[in-house]
């Protein structure tokens, strides 16, 4: 019987942990490998880290680097540093990093030093905006990459484009689906968060929901500099005068919001949110606005109306295919946006446009299918 090979699977920030999920179940299911799972501590309370782990069923990792925060070039340093260490330690025949946080960046350049084999999970989104430090870890890292497994159809156009070989690209569909599709019914039968929200309002009528509008915002060029992150809050507090708007507060914009002074008056502001309580949340709110990718993709498997608050997306899978609809910075285009899905009824759930279909292989099977593709090809000699 042949030796099993040996996978690092490497998670380090809030959005891996949906994508590790379906990845390490169907690693353990093959039978084939021996996995060790690495957290980086990019993200590291418990808030934004351990709960994941716990609602998601995803073991205690074997090894925890503990990072912890610091800027893009330190971050990256320590993870590489650290890494490096345990690949010295432990060896691997494959490392599997997921996403374009600096953990991703980090871990797949430590392996790709050593000659060892690098699979990259969301290979080939590009936002081409090079301001953008995630833009600049998706190239790095797909440029590293065995394998690069593609969740839409424009990340395999674009790494053509950029002369990546055929045989390294495959186009898998999205985990990250993968894990909404298996909790979805989790959440609604486990989750009190509305309960939590709105109970004065269901007080008075158990069955109905009231409308509102969730909110979240992280990304540096949104909330790092005032005059920015002010106009962002204005207008999702104008639009919070014709809905609620739930708003769960990531650590990084709460500090920016209290350094800068801005009042958030008018939105109802909470806590960062498990899981299956963000889950239930997006799955009954009337619209969602944010600067996050992955809650592009996710509304657009739920068919909740999206308003991404950025100047472009690596997503477009989400626009063309889905219920995204990118809206820039600007606070009046923002509140028409907004105004827009408000015509359109009052039931939660309402679609700014009813999509055709949802992008190809967005099934809840795209970890199997990478995980097929590693059994049939891992024991090549030469990957690239």
């Amino acid at each position: 019987m042949p030796a099993k090979k040996r996978i690092i699977l490497v998670a380090g920030a809030r959005p891996n942990f949906m994508k590790i999920a379906p990845l390490f179940k169907e690693l353990n299911k093959a039978g084939h490998f021996t996995i060790t799972l690495v957290h980086t501590g990019q993200h590291y309370d418990k808030k934004l880290s351990k709960v994941f782990f716990d609602e998601l069923k995803i073991p205690k990792p074997d090894i925890n680097l503990g990072v912890g925060s610091g800027s893009h070039a330190q971050q990256t340093a320590q993870v590489l540093e650290k890494f490096d260490a345990v690949l010295e330690k432990r060896g691997a025949e494959l490392v599997i990093v997921v996403g374009d946080v600096n953990s991703t960046i980090a871990c797949a350049l430590a392996a790709a030093k050593r000659g060892i084999m690098v699979a990259h999970v969301e290979a080939g989104l590009r936002s081409f905006d090079w301001t953008m430090p995630e833009e600049i870890n998706r190239v790095v890292t797909d440029s590293v990459s065995d394998f690069l497994f593609c969740t839409e159809e424009s990340a395999i156009e674009n790494l053509k484009k950029e002369g990546v070989p055929d045989e390294r690209i495959h186009f898998v569909g999205n985990v990250m689906i993968d894990t909404l599709l298996a909790n979805k019914k989790i959440a609604q039968s486990k989750s009190k968060i509305l309960n939590e929200l709105f109970k004065d309002q269901l007080k008075a009528d158990k069955k109905n929901i009231p409308d509102y509008a969730v909110a979240t915002l992280h990304r540096a060029s949104n909330v790092d500099e005032k005059g920015q992150l002010s106009q962002l809050i204005s207008a999702l507090r104008e639009v919070s005068k014709f809905l609620p708007v739930i708003f769960p507060i990531h650590p990084r914009t709460k500090n920016n919001l209290e350094r800068l002074n801005i009042s958030t008056q008018g939105l109802k502001v909470i806590e960062p949110l498990g899981y299956l309580d963000f889950l239930q949340l997006m799955s009954n709110a009337r619209m969602v606005l944010t600067d996050s990718g992955g809650i592009q993709e996710e509304t657009t498997a739920l068919g909740i109306p999206c308003l991404t608050l950025r100047e472009n997306t690596e997503r477009p899978a989400t626009i063309a295919e889905g219920t995204n609809s990118l809206v820039g910075t600007g606070k009046v285009a923002i509140i028409r946006a907004a105004a827009k899905i408000l015509a359109k009824g009052s039931k939660a759930g309402v679609k700014l446009k009813a999509p055709a279909r949802l992008p190809q292989f967005w099934d809840g099977k795209a970890a199997a299918r990478i995980v097929k593709i590693l059994c049939n090809k891992f024991s090549s000699k030469k990957a690239r």
